[in-house]
């Protein structure tokens, strides 16, 4: 009989339930060395780096394993309005390649580049607390961020007669994955900023550095549905084919409008006091990814980001308690 071992609930050369849910707590916000120094300064424990990392990351993929993702439209009408947004961002990346079977040292072996995180989210007009989700491109590509938009909507209280306000930055891939999932609920509008990225350089090689007359008067008219009239407005102002993409803003522009019919409903939204900008989930990447997987210095393989990926979420939708009770018996402690 061990009594301390059946009170404390820890196995040897383990780690404690509480001391996980602590080390995992810090790990998710802090580098893993500062996590382990925060445990010593408020605990006074001293936990290696290295298991700080190992039971963080661990606890990252029970939660990514066991996070099921509800696809299919519930039969029940559901709440009327939703707004949803879905956008990407780079973190930073690590390969070790070594050729052959060969002995190296790993570091000679590394090559970082950057990979992209696409985050979704979901919440009635009004709400405060959006249902977030995440993934990482190359490994389940837009049909897995789809999927993840469409369980935020889910959960945020999508149903039959939902009607799904989703904005975006123009890529063509989420506005596949719009209407993919949601059909006629959904409507898909372009991020009133990312337009203006390409009018404003439009605007320069029309009227020269006096442009904000004319920016102010087509985004009013864009405001009012009447692309077709700014398309109108940059047809004498078209480039030659010759011309460099680069070097042709106005061509740019004219084709960024006329490639995306019925995504600049704008209209509509300011009427029904919906954000023409997808500013939230920008914004939400900011402090629920790069916060964490973007600091100096950090470089990640592709399956610790999203193992770190699903730990943040899981803690930004307000599952953290829940899941530290269910999971008190995956890990030996």
């Amino acid at each position: 009989m061990r009594p301390f071992k059946e009170s404390a609930e820890v196995e040897c050369r383990g780690y404690s339930h509480w001391l996980q849910r602590a080390m995992v707590d810090f790990g998710a916000d802090d580098p893993f060395d500062g996590a382990a120094k925060k445990l010593k300064e408020h605990y006074g424990i001293e936990v290696p780096i290295s298991a700080v990392r190992t039971t963080t990351e661990e606890h990252g993929e029970c939660m990514r394993k066991n996070t099921l993702l509800q696809t299919e439209m519930p039969d029940q009408p559901g709440v009327p309005q939703l707004i949803a947004e879905l956008d990407g961002s780079m973190i930073p990346e690590v390969k070790i390649v070594v050729e052959g079977e060969q002995q190296v040292d790993r570091r000679k072996a590394r090559k970082v580049g950057w990979t992209e995180a696409r985050l979704c989210l979901a919440h009635e007009p009004g709400s405060v607390t959006p249902v977030f989700g995440a993934c990482l491109a190359v490994l389940g590509g837009p049909e897995e961020a789809g999927a993840q938009l469409m369980n935020c909507a889910i959960q945020a209280g999508a149903g039959t007669t939902t009607k799904l306000h989703c904005v975006g930055d123009g890529a063509q891939w989420i506005a596949d994955q719009v209407d993919l999932r949601f059909g006629l609920q959904g409507r898909y509008l372009v991020d009133l900023y990312h337009l203006c990225e390409y009018l404003a350089p439009a605007a320069e090689r029309i009227v020269g550095k006096d442009k904000q007359a004319w920016m102010d008067q087509h985004k009013q008219k864009m405001k009012e549905n009447r692309s077709s009239e700014v398309l109108q407005d940059l047809q004498p102002f078209l480039e030659d084919d010759k011309v460099a993409d680069s070097d042709a803003p106005v061509r740019a522009c004219h084709r960024y409008i006329s490639n995306r019919p019925g995504q600049f409903d704008y209209q509509t939204a300011l009427q029904s006091g919906l954000p023409m900008g997808s500013g939230e989930v920008e914004s939400a990447h900011r402090y629920l990814i790069q916060v964490r997987l973007k600091i100096s210095g950090a470089w990640w393989k592709i399956d610790n980001a999203a193992k770190m990926l699903s730990l943040r979420v899981t803690r930004a939708n307000r599952n953290w308690n829940a899941y530290c009770v269910t999971g008190r018996n995956i890990f030996p402690r």
